[in-house]
């Protein structure tokens, strides 16, 4: 399996840390943010990865170069502007192929990764969900018996960690979109699964969580 990090945003809620350096080579536990990822993903045993980028591309490309240095094979799609979710994985598929592919938000630790027998035939996307932070106490998505479904009593926080199938993005308009529309249109469809993730998650939005997830991974 492939996977594809999200990594052509602006960083807007991290400035001032981003008006001179792109957040995916942000510093924490003395590693860019982005290295830990690449890491994990070795670990996991893949070894193709596809990054977008935009915002000081060149600069993480030359921070990062081909993956060798981290046992994995990069490929770069470059966006001259972001493209938002969608738009990225849209104009990254030639790159992913027709298979299902590992997707990460470039922002967002995580200690788990799902592996690809999870996406069940038919399926168009899997996701993973964890418990709703503070800054987000509202969640986005609710679990029933492993189906993700856009309304519930009981709603999680995606994790910004799933796997997709190429044919959620089928017939979309190479041009900027949302992601989380044709998630929720093929939750209706009954076509999403999902599990609950309790371990360790951030969202590294912000200067404070970034200091924080630099507290934790130093203890």
């Amino acid at each position: 399996m492939k996977a594809m990090i999200l990594a052509a945003g602006l960083g807007k809620r991290m400035r001032p840390l981003t008006d001179h350096c792109p957040k995916p080579l942000l510093p924490v536990a003395g590693k860019p943010l982005i290295v830990h990822h690449l890491e994990r993903l070795q670990r996991a045993g893949i070894e193709d990865v596809i990054i977008n980028v935009s915002y000081r591309a060149e600069q993480i490309i030359q921070a990062i170069g081909d993956g060798r240095a981290y046992g994995v094979n990069i490929q770069w799609s470059h966006e001259a502007t972001p493209l938002e979710t969608g738009g990225g994985i849209q104009k990254a598929l030639p790159l992913l192929g027709e298979e299902p592919f590992l997707l990460v938000n470039g922002d967002v630790w995580c200690d788990y990764l799902p592996v690809n027998t999870q996406l069940k035939s038919g399926d168009l996307a899997h996701l993973i969900l964890v418990n709703n932070p503070d800054h987000h106490p509202e969640g986005d998505f609710s679990l029933d018996k492993g189906r993700v479904l856009n309304q519930g009593a009981q709603r999680y926080t995606y994790a910004g960690v799933s796997i997709i199938h190429p044919r959620l993005l089928a017939g979309q308009p190479t041009e900027a979109f949302a992601l989380a529309p044709l998630l929720k249109n093929a939750m209706h469809e009954q076509q999403v699964s999902g599990e609950h993730f309790a371990g360790h998650w951030v969202d590294v939005g912000t200067p404070e969580r970034l200091v924080a997830l630099e507290h934790f991974l130093s203890q």
